[in-house]
């Protein structure tokens, strides 16, 4: 099995900040201008809240 684990950038939906964070994180990402919950850790994959622009390989 095969773990693919990926940093994406995303778009905050508040303010439109774009921060870069991994698509697995074990604890909350807000975002660095609004305090915006972008990405909640769900056991595995995050459940990422904002707008994911791309995906970095």
């Amino acid at each position: 099995m095969e773990v693919r684990s990926r940093f994406v950038r995303v778009r905050c939906k508040d303010c439109g900040n774009e921060q870069v964070l991994f698509d697995r994180a074990s604890r909350v990402v807000t975002c660095h201008i609004c305090g915006a919950v972008l990405a909640q850790p769900k056991g595995g994959k995050a459940e990422i809240r904002g707008e994911i622009l791309e995906i970095l390989e």
